[in-house]
């Protein structure tokens, strides 16, 4: 396989199994699991039949950018990414584990995408201008699209099985559903996290619009777990040519969600097959946006 073929599926017949998601395979190998990030692409929470070049190692070295920035405010899973450092039964897979994989702790995931939107856009936009809310909290009149809140927002939801779709819920829901203390831990440390990295994202030229954590318990600390602020997960826009009133310039999976709309996709499976100058827009939208915030080409 060269750099720019893809990665669909992972089939390491000497390790064990735990999950296949919609983007990660993921491997019990003891101690830890062994999430390998793959170059599938999911939309509407149907993962498509093609994969994009280089999106898995773009994944994986993009969270691990953001867990050690971020280490300071919240504890995370990682071990490490070095598959050298892995346990000796990786070793022959290492081939396929370069740049695409992480060892990280186990944890028990707590059940809920902790949102936070600090612009109005996707299905927040769509809400807010039916009732003037999202998610439920009642916003002022007069908001634009892609307009800047005054502060962010936590819009907790539930998390999909694949091919399900997650549900937006209040933060009392949540509450109910998970605990008052949890919640509002999880709350507190995703605004802090996300405003750090949004400061820090501007000074590339980037705006983060919104993303989505998700939390586990380890060792009855709540860490920071799976994926963050990738172009899976978050809305990136150009710091440039950013102004209110219209879509963004993007570099993340919009161009996809948008393309799927265009043609009438009806976000359930089976996805239709994707046209190839969509595949390389896509991927060279997330070589950029890994660029622009680690200063790094992929190697």
């Amino acid at each position: 396989m060269n750099d720019s073929e893809t990665l669909l599926n992972t089939n390491f017949k000497d390790l064990k199994l735990f999950k296949r998601g919609k983007v990660r395979d993921i491997y019990d190998v003891g101690e830890y699991l062994l999430i390998v990030s793959t170059d599938r692409i999911s939309a509407f929470d149907v993962v498509m039949n093609q994969g994009v070049p280089f999106k898995g190692k773009i994944l994986n070295k993009l969270s691990e950018f953001w867990f050690r920035f971020t280490n300071e405010i919240i504890s995370n899973h990682l071990i490490t990414t070095k598959v050298d450092e892995f346990p000796s039964e990786c070793s022959q897979y290492k081939y396929e584990l370069e740049g695409r994989s992480m060892l990280v702790r186990k944890t028990e995931p707590i059940l809920i995408e902790s949102v936070v939107r600090g612009y109005l856009a996707g299905s927040a936009w769509e809400e807010y201008q039916n009732n003037n809310t999202v998610c439920g909290i009642k916003l002022p009149e007069g908001f634009k699209l892609s307009e800047k809140l005054p502060t962010p927002i936590w819009t907790p939801s539930t998390k999909a099985q694949i091919g399900s779709h997650d549900i937006n819920i209040s933060e009392e829901e949540a509450r109910r559903l998970f605990g008052s203390d949890e919640v509002e831990f999880i709350k507190r440390k995703s605004l802090e996290v996300y405003l750090a990295c949004y400061d820090y994202a501007l000074t590339r030229g980037i705006i983060i619009a919104d993303t989505k954590f998700e939390f586990g318990k380890f060792d009855d600390e709540i860490i920071l777990i799976d994926e963050i602020l990738t172009p899976d997960s978050s809305r990136f826009w150009q710091l440039s040519s950013y102004e209110s009133g219209k879509p963004q310039e993007n570099l993340d999976k919009q161009v996809l969600r948008d393309y799927l709309v265009k043609i009438g996709f009806n976000k359930q499976p089976p996805p239709p097959d994707l046209p190839e100058d969509l595949i390389k827009i896509t991927s060279e939208k997330y070589q950029e946006i890994y660029f622009r915030i680690t200063g790094q080409k992929l190697n």
